[in-house]
Order: C-alpha cells, then sequence, then structure tokens
C-alpha cells in the first residue's frame, strides 16, 4: 500500500523547513524511526525520523529545497496497509498515531516542563580547540572530547561547512578520516587542501577536486560597467533572527545603561577554583559568575524577570529564572535557555553552559530549548568589545552583554593600580522598568562582581 509522508510541525508553529540532506534515497527499505533527512528550520537543525517501515517510492524535494509544513515530503509502499492515510502534523499533535522520536509530544500551552538537571560530573576531558570555533561561543564555555565514532557515521559538521567542501571539491569523509570523530570547519576544509596539495607536488589531484586556477587575465570588469556581489539566501536561523529582532526593537522601547566595575575579585576567585578543581569539572568563568549574580538580583529585582502582557493589560513577573545565553555559530546568532537557573549552584551553571554551547555550535539544539527565556546574557568580550546596546529578545524585559575583562589603571583604595575592569551594558523594556530600577539591577549584578562575597547577602 502506497502512503505519502507530509512534514510535520517540528515544533512551536514552525511554518517550513529547508532539506539539508537526505540520508537515504528512492527504494531504500527503511525501518520505523530511521533517519530520513536533516532539515534546517527557523531555529535549528533537526534529524526527521521515518514514521512508517517500508520501501521509498518517493523523495518529493532535494536538498536545499524549502518545504512548507503539511507538504508531501516522502512516498512509502508500505506491506500489510489497510488504508491509506497519509501522515500529516495533526496526526501527530492529536496524538491519533504513535509519538516517533524527534517530532516531541502534542503541544500544550503555558511554560514548556522542566527538565531534570544533568549531572556535573563526568563532564569529559578538556582538549584544545582551533580558535576559530571557540570565537563562535561564549569564552566560559569548555571542550569535551566526544565519544569514540559510529562505524559508518557520517561526517560532523555544519551546512554552511558541507557547501564550501562540496564546491572545493572536498570529500569531507576523507576530512574526518584524519580529524576523527570532530566538528569539521572551513579551516579543517582549507587545511587539508593544502595537506593534500603538498602531497601531489603543489597540485590538487583528487578526483573532483577543483580545477587549478588559469594564467589568463581576467576580463575587466570595472571597465565594463560591472561590479561583484554576493547574493545569501535569508532562511534558517538568520531569517528567524532578523524578524525577531525587528519586532522587538519596534515594539518594546529599548533604554540602555552602562556601568563599568573593577572584577579584581572575581578574577582571583576563578582562578583560585580552577586551581582545586578536578581535572573533569566544568570550566567556571567569568559568564558562569555573571550567570550567578544576575539570578541573585533578579530575585530582588523582578521587574527585570517580568513580561508585558498587552492582551491582557497586565506586567507577569516570573518567580523563576529560564536564563538565555547567546550564542554566536555558523548558522547565526541563537539563543538558547538554562531552565530553572536561580537553583543552579555555580558549578551547575558552569556545566549546563558548556552542555549549551557544545550543543548551539552542533547546530542541533531543540527548538523548545530557544524559547521562553525570561532574562538573557550576551558575552561580547569574546570579540575584543568593550559595550555595546544589546538588543531584547522578544517577550523578555532585560538582556546584559558582557565587555572584555582589561587590564588598566584604576583607582584602588586611594591609589592607582592595575585592576581587572570590565564594563556592563543592561538593556532593559522601559515600559516595564524604569531607569532607577535598572540602575539598581546593574549596580547589584556589579557589587557581586567586585566583591564577590556579597552573594552571600543576596541569596
Amino acid at each position: 500500500m502506497k502512503q505519502e509522508f507530509l512534514l510535520p510541525d517540528l515544533g512551536e508553529g514552525l511554518t517550513e523547513a529547508e532539506i539539508v540532506q537526505w540520508l537515504v534515497a528512492e527504494g531504500d527499505t527503511v525501518t520505523l524511526n530511521q533517519t530520513l533527512a536533516e532539515v534546517e528550520t527557523a531555529k535549528a537543525i533537526v534529524e526527521l525520523p521515518s514514521p512508517h517501515a517500508g520501501v521509498i517510492t518517493a523523495l518529493h524535494a532535494g536538498a536545499g529545497d524549502v518545504v512548507a509544513v503539511g507538504a508531501p515530503l516522502v512516498g512509502f509502499e508500505i506491506e500489510g496497509a489497510d488504508e491509506p492515510a497519509p501522515t500529516s502534523p495533526s496526526a501527530v499533535e492529536e496524538g491519533s498515531g504513535p509519538n516517533l522520536v524527534g517530532y516531541g509530544a502534542a503541544p500544550s500551552s503555558g511554560r514548556p516542563q522542566r527538565r531534570a538537571r544533568r549531572a556535573v560530573a563526568g563532564a569529559g576531558t578538556v582538549v584544545a580547540t582551533d580558535a576559530e570555533v571557540r570565537v563562535a561561543a561564549p569564552h566560559d564555555a569548555i571542550d569535551v572530547l566526544p565519544a569514540p565514532p559510529v562505524r559508518g557515521e557520517r561526517p560532523r559538521s555544519t551546512p554552511p561547512v558541507r557547501a564550501y567542501a562540496k564546491g572545493l571539491g572536498v570529500d569531507l569523509v576523507l576530512v574526518a578520516a584524519e580529524l576523527g570523530d570532530w566538528v569539521i570547519t572551513r579551516h579543517d576544509v582549507d587545511a587539508y587542501r593544502e595537506r593534500l596539495g603538498r602531497r601531489v607536488n603543489g597540485t590538487i589531484a583528487e578526483a573532483g577536486a577543483a580545477p587549478a586556477a588559469t594564467t589568463e587575465r581576467a576580463p575587466d570588469r570595472r571597465a565594463a560597467g560591472q561590479r561583484a556581489t554576493t547574493r545569501i539566501p535569508i532562511r534558517g536561523v538568520r531569517k528567524h533572527t532578523a524578524e525577531a529582532m525587528v519586532q522587538s526593537a519596534f515594539t518594546a522601547p529599548h533604554v540602555t545603561t552602562f556601568h563599568t566595575v573593577d572584577v579584581t575579585a572575581t578574577s582571583e576567585l576563578i582562578a583560585s577554583l580552577r586551581a582545586s578543581a578536578a581535572p573533569d569539572a566544568p570550566r567556571i568563568g567569568v559568564l558562569t559568575v555573571v550567570a550567578k549574580a544576575v539570578c541573585l538580583a533578579l530575585g530582588r529585582h523582578p521587574g527585570l524577570n517580568s513580561r508585558w502582557d498587552g492582551e491582557a493589560g497586565e506586567i507577569v513577573q516570573q518567580h523563576f529564572v529560564d536564563l538565555g545565553i547567546a550564542a554566536a555559530t555558523e548558522r547565526g546568532l541563537i539563543v538558547p535557555i538554562i531552565r530553572d537557573a536561580e537553583s543552579m549552584a555555580l558549578g551547575e551553571l558552569a556545566g549546563a553552559i558548556a552542555e549549551l554551547t557544545r550543543t548551539a555550535r552542533s547546530g542541533k539544539t531543540p527548538p523548545a530549548d530557544l524559547l521562553g527565556g525570561t532574562f538573557s546574557l550576551t558575552n561580547i568580550g569574546v570579540f575584543g568589545i568593550d559595550a555595546g546596546t544589546p538588543i531584547l529578545p522578544p517577550g523578555q524585559t532585560g538582556i546584559l552583554a558582557l565587555g572584555a575583562v582589561r587590564r588598566l589603571p584604576w583607582e584602588h583604595r586611594g591609589e592607582i593600580a592595575l585592576r581587572d575592569v570590565m564594563t556592563l551594558s543592561l538593556s532593559f523594556d522601559h515600559r516595564i522598568v524604569d531607569g532607577a530600577e535598572g540602575a539598581q539591577f546593574l549596580k547589584a549584578v556589579a557589587d557581586v562582581l567586585q566583591e564577590p562575597g556579597r552573594a552571600m547577602l543576596l541569596g
């Protein structure tokens, strides 16, 4: 019996998805919940499991195509089926079919269900990473040695890197054979081409490799009135981020206030904690300490942890902290959420930030983990920036930007001394928080960073 599989709603009302790559082909026999393809939504890359066991008769879209939710995606030939009935998003939502791996339960209103926090111990072994990957995430993140690769597993990389390698004629399977089970970056692709070129006397001799540049003089495009341009499709995470930022900027009146603080005591605390930490303990850094200080300060200043409900005409104060951590990835900026951050100890926060960052880098952050934050942090200091005016994530009242920690001459106990100094930038919704409360909250965070012992007064 033939059966059509329609693209389901992959979470929170998403309307479309882009086919990143197919992992099966027409004529293949698949099992229930076998991964059919990777698709990119406006929030994350999602593996699409098969809703049937049978033979694939048709793939209705190609890699790179954007498919609307509810549109035909895969055709199946199923043995023993009584009636043909398309597998639609509503079937999954209404609970009339099996709860397939990756689709989640039927949507429900209200705050996302709390998840049990993972144990911090056993996080793994700290290893060195290339500078390009480290810059793309909060600087407190640790790198954990992944599990041994599964035989036959495809190379780990992101869609832009796969497209880049394909354009150069580089087989990522060969790159992965040299690197091991690691997320392949553009730098790795370029380094592989360079190594391959040296092995064959300076030329790329690999089958399918990009041809060597010719010595013919390129036409003078300026003389012909032409200018080189590159067009980048606006879709996926970039499209969603742009829409969200426009909505936030033109809905909530933003105010940004700045405060430069001596964080030498925090630097000393971090150095002491790292010196006494177990080898497999999560790496505690400035971002972790700021996250803890923010959770403590929000308890005293709940206005920054509120949301504006225009339809009900109410300000909703939230007595929990779902902390967003902005992470720059190759696919764009995303803000994954740490649930119940206010109840976590410093070590737990460090482990949660590390795990959140690793998942964000791989592009596997679930859509549910990008929704429902109550306050956010963005670490612009990793790029050498001192201050900025961050835009609020939609639905949130406050976002705090961390500047770079710099060693500067500073007044200390009536004298000038070299101290660790950092600027904090707080943007907030002026409908909910006035300047006085914003300043008081920022000062409370700064006081903890200047004298970490003050955390005992706020706890």
